[in-house]
């Protein structure tokens, strides 16, 4: 009697691309995560769904080709290879390459001026903005300073650096911050975080406006669409975008709830 086929366990947000050797050997160097000791053949089996036989023929080729390395011990790590590789995607890109065309967008969507903030010591910087489509708007260009006490984006900054306090325990939760006239009396802002790999913070993503369009209510209907940009930004430069993502669905279920309210 044939044997049944095993089921591959794809990481989080992927899905098997109908190649069954590249799937299978992708669920194998997927199944390592950041803080992992070694693994060994039945750690590994668990985590991919592979039986063991397949498991020591597919390590074997990864072996060959430096992305897994197997101890004496018999447990496995990842491998040089993978670490080139790496190195590689980081040198090559450019955070403007991902950050913009998802800026773009979301001022094409809502008009609204776009921007994304690095932190500086103490400050924060303007990296990248794209300005407003409405004739009045918020006056901050690239390279511009600014405090990171006062404001949505330096706010986030704050507590995804590990700043103490309330106030920012309730941004690490929710994944974002909403100012209205902190900066500036007429100016209103809703900032989110963007992760990079293990998950270090690379900056926030945020959308400004003059709180006479820009209020407490239409910071709430645009923060959805926030987030999944970030989500994406995140997922492109190597972070989890898991807590973006549920944060973006926790708000699509409570604004559902409140229309059918």
């Amino acid at each position: 009697m044939a044997r049944a086929r095993s089921k591959i366990k794809m990481p989080v947000g992927s899905e098997a691309s109908g190649v069954d050797v590249l799937d299978r050997a992708f669920a194998i160097l997927f199944a390592f995560k950041a803080g992992d000791d070694p693994l060994t053949l039945a750690q590994l089996s668990e985590r991919t769904g592979l039986y063991n036989s397949t498991l020591l023929r597919l390590a074997g080729s990864l072996i060959h080709h430096r992305f897994l390395t197997r101890l004496d011990d018999k447990r496995y790590k990842l491998g040089p290879a993978a670490f080139t590789l790496g190195s590689i995607y980081q040198a090559n890109l450019n955070l403007g390459d991902v950050l913009l065309p998802l800026m773009r967008e979301l001022n094409r969507d809502l008009g609204e001026a776009v921007s994304f903030h690095i932190r500086e010591g103490d400050r924060r910087l303007c990296l990248y903005r794209i300005a407003s489509t409405f004739g009045i708007g918020p006056q901050v260009r690239v390279g511009d300073i600014q405090s990171l006490e006062r404001g949505a984006g330096g706010r986030v900054l704050l507590a995804f650096s590990g700043e103490p306090g309330d106030l920012y325990d309730r941004v690490r939760r929710d994944c974002h911050y909403i100012s209205l006239g902190e900066r500036d009396p007429e100016t209103a802002g809703i900032s989110v975080p963007v992760f990079g790999p293990q998950q270090r913070l690379v900056g926030t993503l945020g959308i400004v406006g003059p709180i006479s369009r820009f209020d407490l209510a239409a910071m709430h209907q645009v923060r959805p669409s926030l987030l999944r940009a970030a989500a994406e930004a995140t997922h492109a430069l190597g972070g989890n975008p898991g807590l973006l993502e549920r944060a973006a669905i926790q708000d699509h279920d409570t604004e559902r709830k409140g229309s059918d309210a």
